[in-house]
């Protein structure tokens, strides 16, 4: 964002219902986070709700594909494109666009595809998160994809932030150790962010087996869940798989029906005392004391909130067996049999 020229003043959408990095990213700019609802089938930012939030200080829409799920990104580019009208461009980068910027937060969704496309190719500029809790690990760090249009050369922009994810450094370690090449120069005061040798071998072992084994086992596991609890009228079970989206089955976000928020926590309660640990994903941003105290208020986000109130994450993760899967199922299904009967 600060590439793009994101500061005092601007406004970036994006989602009530995601992970505080995605809204502090942007106060780190010094620019306004404007929360949007979600849908209430995919968890994914509504559409319909980016329109009324999009003004002439709207810099960057930033959609979060929710548990691995894409968003509807042919429409919200399209909305990008239709709002060229409102744009105020700063900076060269927005001139040169021309319109508000699709920035997407695909932490949840490497390997993942819309329309045919891997994710990363859907957007703008698109962010993968690595840390070790993600379908493909490096154990910490990510990665960004570049898909901007022309008159950008996304090669150009790779290589400008690479100096600056290296202190402003015009080399890196290896290229100082070619011949004649040791000395290097600071072109502007940059961070230190880039991803360890350590971390990328990791990350290239893991690209070489994700789609044939992690995927698979990942997506394995989703299909036990979805079979286990198909039976029962409580269980809304997530979306993983439509017309034009596959998720990356990061996560497997069950809702109970008819249920509020204190039932919820006393059926996660109950799955805990089996020896089972689920989560939830996530406390939404106007939920959280430095947003609330921002004057964000949950009661503007119903879908959201309804959504986060019926919501346990089961776990997913390559080395949980076909045992524990049952295990897990079973900790559910009596649990919410003692709470809701």
């Amino acid at each position: 964002m600060r590439w793009y020229g994101v500061g005092a003043g601007d406004e970036v959408i994006l989602p009530a219902y995601t992970y505080a990095a995605t809204a502090n990213v942007v106060m780190h700019c010094g620019a306004t986070p404007v929360l949007a609802d979600v849908n209430k089938d995919d968890f994914n930012i509504s559409l319909e709700d980016i329109k009324k939030k999009i003004t002439a200080k709207t810099k960057v829409i930033m959609p979060v594909d929710f548990g691995g799920l894409p968003c509807d990104y042919t429409a919200i580019m399209n909305l990008a494109e239709s709002s060229k009208d409102l744009f105020v461009a700063k900076g060269d980068n927005q001139k040169k666009l021309g319109r508000i910027m699709v920035l997407s937060d695909a932490a949840h969704s490497f390997g993942a595809t819309y329309k045919g496309k891997k994710t990363g190719a859907c957007a703008d500029i698109s962010a993968f998160s690595f840390h070790a809790v993600k379908n493909l690990t490096t154990a910490e760090g990510g990665a960004m994809a570049f898909n901007l249009p022309v008159p950008f050369d996304n090669g150009e922009i790779y290589k400008a932030l690479c100096v600056t994810s290296l202190h402003g450094q015009n080399k890196d370690a290896l290229a100082k150790t070619q011949k004649d090449n040791w000395r290097y120069d600071i072109i502007e005061p940059g961070y230190k962010c880039n991803m360890t040798d350590i971390m990328a071998v990791i990350g290239l072992i893991e690209l070489e087996r994700y789609n044939s084994d992690t995927l698979k086992r990942r997506k394995a596991i989703v299909e036990a869940y979805q079979k286990g609890l198909s039976g029962y009228s409580w269980a809304e079970l997530p979306v993983f798989k439509d017309a034009e989206r596959e998720s990356s089955y990061h996560l497997f976000p069950l809702r109970i029906k008819g249920i509020n928020e204190e039932k919820r926590d006393a059926i996660i309660q109950k799955i805990f005392d089996k020896d089972v640990s689920v989560n939830v994903h996530f406390i939404p941003l106007p939920m959280m004391s430095f947003y609330k105290s921002h004057g964000y208020k949950i009661n503007d986000y119903p879908v959201t909130y309804n959504n986060f109130s019926r919501e346990i994450s089961l776990p997913v993760f390559y080395d949980l067996t076909d045992e524990q899967v049952k295990t897990v199922l079973d900790a559910v299904v009596k649990s919410v049999a003692e709470v809701i009967g």
